[in-house]
């Protein structure tokens, strides 16, 4: 069995902190894969759109309590039945974030590295297409809802032939 914890929170985190829970946590582990996600300051649309970059102020990120929890923890243990993990880590931050903040965080640990790295890939994955948060962000010609990107839809299909 798997050691997995699952976070929502509006404040930071740290890092080094989250490494070293990961270590503890997997015991003999030949590998731990972290990936956090950072609020961009530049923001351009599908390359398809007409629509020029813009400088973003802020980000605000709402989501549903107890649903949310409740799906992360369904995506981790969709990735706990791909690989063989040793110990999984998901936050999450809501609130209002700005360019450069840290966004979420998936950490992964497995006995060997393919596996932390394909299982830290498909939760970014599975976060960014089926995790209900709402995203608005603030640019100097005003707010708007973030809507969901083609490139996001199209990525996730690799891993739905397995599901």
């Amino acid at each position: 069995m798997s050691w997995s914890q699952i976070t929502v929170q509006e404040s930071d985190f740290n890092l080094s902190e989250q490494y070293e829970l990961l270590r503890q946590k997997a015991g003999d582990a030949g590998a731990i894969v972290l990936f956090t996600g950072l609020v961009r300051e530049v923001y351009s649309m599908e390359p398809d759109r007409k629509c020029q970059p813009a400088t973003v102020q802020g980000l605000t990120l709402e989501h549903y309590p107890g649903m949310t929890e409740k799906c992360l923890q369904e995506i981790a243990q969709k990735a706990n039945s791909r690989w063989p993990l040793l110990a999984t880590r998901i936050i999450h931050r809501i609130g209002m974030l700005v360019p450069s903040d840290q966004i979420v965080l998936v950490g992964t640990a497995s006995a060997h590295r393919s596996a932390a790295f394909d299982a830290a890939q498909f939760l970014m994955d599975y976060l960014k297409t089926r995790a209900p948060f709402w995203k608005k962000q603030q640019t100097l010609k005003g707010s708007h809802w973030v809507e969901s990107r083609q490139s996001d839809s199209d990525t996730i299909k690799r891993w739905q032939l397995h599901d």
